[in-house]
């Protein structure tokens, strides 16, 4: 598998944000000698469902990243960058991310108990982010059955939005 590079991985999401995107994940791939960076950015003012990010636009970030790519002489020629969207079933990665998307449907899940030993997975209505916690943040959801749980933003090991099909 490639090594991180940490002066690329430092510089990535601000080069993505020049762009005029926002850097959602970044996945290092491949060997040392044919490294692959999977790199999935958004809009920033992206509606889950209905507006986000275009062939174009992947295609713009990629030819933005390339030249300085290049120009740091920390790749190999070999190396293979590949931009795409998040995809309806976004990643949640940054607290930002649980404010943001407020109001949408949302998995979560945790290497243990997320919550007063309630499952490992939860599903519900994201209701945000509380970050006036003593422990750290929390992120709030409503449950289907109406129970609203306080999820401490440490104990989560993975979320995404759950897109519904119409």
């Amino acid at each position: 598998m490639a090594k991180v590079i940490p002066q690329i991985a430092q510089e990535l999401e601000a080069r993505v944000s020049e762009l005029g995107y926002e850097l959602v994940d970044v996945e290092w791939k491949g060997s040392s000698r044919r490294p692959i960076i999977r790199l999935r950015v958004d809009r920033p003012d992206a509606v889950p469902g209905e507006t986000g990010v275009t062939v174009d636009d992947c295609v713009a970030v990629s030819r933005g990243l390339e030249p300085w790519l290049e120009e740091t002489g920390a790749l190999p020629e070999t190396y293979v960058l590949e931009v795409s969207s998040p995809g309806v079933e976004r990643p949640l990665v940054r607290p930002r991310d649980f404010a943001r998307f407020a109001g949408e449907s949302v998995a979560i899940k945790g290497d243990g108990p997320l919550a007063d030993g309630l499952a490992r997975r939860l599903e519900g209505e994201l209701l945000g982010l509380d970050e006036s916690g003593e422990t750290g943040p929390r992120v709030r959801l409503k449950l289907a059955n109406g129970d609203e749980v306080g999820i401490e933003y440490d104990r989560i090991a993975g979320a995404h939005l759950v897109y519904h099909w119409k």
